[in-house]
């Protein structure tokens, strides 16, 4: 499972800050544990401290002004629940954190010679070649008006804006391949160029990224409305599978951001 292995790591990490809660709070606890018992629809809290009596313990009834320690002996219960479950959940993902990797089916795979690797049918196609099979599969963009801008990317395609080349240019320093205005049917829309289309490596989705580069402009900014609200209508929502960009004449787009979105929906 792609992630997984992050995922592992992210959630010890959490555990590790919850047991931080917890043991700092258990470290000054009254002595024993809490009773709730009911009689007559009154609530009585009693203390049960261990005693050398024949029974092996002490049950001491908790006054009203003494309230305090109920809740301090209720607090401290919960507390050591949680701490026996992060504690062994700590030590299985710590386990399992040292031992997994993301891709060792697929790696097991690419290490082979290249002899042997024409005499096996893998369990799960490598990514590089599902990659290249995406990427191999014919299209037509759109087509540019006449007079338009002759503006280039590092791969010499050809894109509508300055800022399309800037997002075009990070992808391609960053070596992720895309397709540019590749076309896609919306539900209520009818059919979309998108600025980009990737494949993502981590759940092999389908991924659209869209600028919206002149978003004070009434008239554009309710069209670009139009169709984010049609991407969500086919499924695809922002945050997911739909990454939104956009711009204003005096606020530019910049490659940091760009970068961060990358590095957020991308890898």
């Amino acid at each position: 499972m792609e992630g997984l292995k992050e995922l592992i790591l992210k959630e010890e990490k959490r555990l590790k800050g919850i047991k931080e809660i917890v043991d700092s709070r258990l470290a000054d606890v009254p002595d024993g544990t809490l009773r709730v018992t009911t009689s007559k629809n009154n609530i009585q809290y009693i203390q049960c401290t261990e005693n050398s009596t024949e029974q092996g313990y002490k049950l001491s009834y908790i006054k009203k002004q003494d309230m305090s320690l109920a809740y301090r002996l209720a607090q401290k219960s919960y507390d050591q629940k949680i701490k026996r479950i992060v504690d062994r959940r700590a030590k299985q993902l710590q386990k399992l954190a040292k031992e997994y990797e993301d891709n060792e089916i697929e790696e097991i795979y690419d290490k082979l010679h290249y002899i042997r690797k024409t005499m096996i049918n893998p369990v799960e196609i490598p990514w590089e070649q599902r990659l290249a099979e995406w990427k191999s599969v014919p299209y037509v963009g759109k087509e540019f008006r006449v007079g338009m801008p002759e503006i280039y990317t590092k791969k010499g395609e050809r894109v509508r804006s300055k800022s399309e080349k800037i997002l075009a240019d990070t992808f391609y320093d960053l070596g992720i391949e895309y397709k540019y205005e590749c076309p896609l049917k919306l539900k209520g829309y009818g059919v979309v160029y998108p600025d980009f289309t990737f494949l993502r490596k981590r759940d092999l989705k389908e991924i659209y990224w869209e600028h919206d580069g002149r978003i004070d402009d009434p008239l554009y900014s309710e069209k670009a409305v139009k169709k984010i609200n049609s991407y969500i209508s086919s499924g695809i929502l922002p945050g997911d599978r739909l990454i939104l960009t956009f711009e204003t004449t005096n606020v530019v787009l910049n490659d940091v951001t760009i970068r961060k979105m990358v590095e957020k929906f991308l890898l």
